[in-house]
């Protein structure tokens, strides 16, 4: 427990010397009432219960007054108190594989209606953005509260060709700290991908992790915080894993634990794979659970398996529910307060039931 204002603990002094004073009174007046009569009658007026009652009252606001000195000195504690993410980024696969019918009715089908079901369950207050991926990223929708314009934007899913998964969680961690000015297209497309660009030219920052490289004149140097830390956001990954283009997932996902941003992976489909068609070619396409656990786990996340649309909506329910408490230090001084008024209520109604006065 700590003290925002610990130079008020000085008052904790005047507890010892109203226990002092306290002391002092009985014994006064008990020098005044054997002035009037013997000590067998005072013994047998009083009584052993007597004795012990007539402490209680006392007793309860001497309580009372160290708990309001301790209200006054603004104590705060570590607690874990239901709480609510600010905003939510739903990173959705729409390449090719999603169309794999492993999961009834397609992989694709049942990851936007697992989806629907968990926009619809989140609080009124909650923001929710939605980022699709395939050979590129794009966010269909900003983050918003507005629950008609998410449900719309996962129907305009259109299947492309390609899986950046990489890229997506770059676009998401962009959507999340618009402030941060990251260059997503740089990021995902620049030197470390494009053949274009001589890297013999200037390879200075070449070993410096993605989206940390230096940037331009007066741009804010970036200082990596503690993986899992922001707790304000997350992001919910939902892919069958099988990255073909764009920059290594776990680059990005070092991007993201570089920010303290967790990131949820739930893997679509099942590890034995279907065989599917695409414009007169086939191919087979398996779950890689081994990429979105990897994320996962940089981030401090969790990964979750979804082998059909039951499984799914299960998923999403628990991620709901892990999104209500949260550990975090904050001012407690309304507990001590509201103790120390109990306390004095209490040694009043006692004081008055057992010797009609208050103290």
């Amino acid at each position: 427990m700590k003290f925002m204002w610990p130079e008020a603990l000085w008052l904790m002094l005047l507890v010892p010397a109203l226990i002092a004073l306290y002391v002092f009174l009985l014994r006064r007046k008990k020098k005044v009432a054997l002035r009037y009569a013997s000590l067998s009658m005072v013994r047998e007026v009083i009584g052993v219960g007597s004795k012990v009652r007539r402490h209680i009252p006392p007793v309860l606001f001497l309580l009372a007054i160290a708990l309001m000195i301790f209200a006054i000195s603004r104590p705060t504690a570590v607690v874990r108190m239901p709480s609510q993410q600010e905003t939510i980024i739903l990173a959705m696969d729409v390449s090719g594989s999603m169309r794999a019918p492993d999961v009834k009715p397609t992989r694709i089908v049942a990851a936007q209606e697992a989806a629907r079901a968990f926009v619809n369950a989140q609080p009124a207050r909650t923001r929710i953005g939605i980022v699709s991926f395939a050979a590129t990223a794009s966010v269909v929708q900003a983050p918003t509260q507005n629950r008609e314009d998410l449900l719309a934007a996962i129907d305009r899913f259109q299947l492309q060709r390609g899986t950046a998964i990489g890229s997506g969680l770059i676009l998401s961690l962009a959507t999340l700290f618009p402030e941060e000015g990251i260059d997503v297209s740089a990021l995902s497309y620049g030197r470390d991908t494009d053949p274009n660009i001589d890297h013999n030219e200037n390879n200075e920052g070449q070993n410096t992790p993605l989206g940390q490289r230096p940037g331009g004149a007066g741009k804010k140097e970036f200082k990596p915080v503690p993986p899992g830390s922001f707790t304000s956001a997350a992001i919910i990954l939902l892919s069958d894993g099988q990255r073909t283009v764009g920059p290594d997932p776990l680059d990005a996902a070092k991007m993201a634990a570089d920010r303290g941003v967790r990131v949820f992976t739930v893997g679509v489909g099942t590890v034995e794979g279907e065989t599917i068609g695409i414009e007169g070619w086939s191919m087979r396409v398996r779950l890689d659970e081994e990429t979105l656990k990897a994320v996962a786990k940089k981030t401090e996340a969790e990964y979750f398996y979804a082998g059909n649309a039951v499984d799914l909506k299960k998923i999403y329910e628990s991620l709901n529910a892990r999104f209500v408490l949260q550990t975090k230090e904050m001012e407690i001084t309304a507990f001590f307060s509201a103790a120390a008024a109990l306390l004095s209520v209490l040694s009043a109604v006692l004081s008055l039931l057992w010797f009609n006065r208050i103290l």
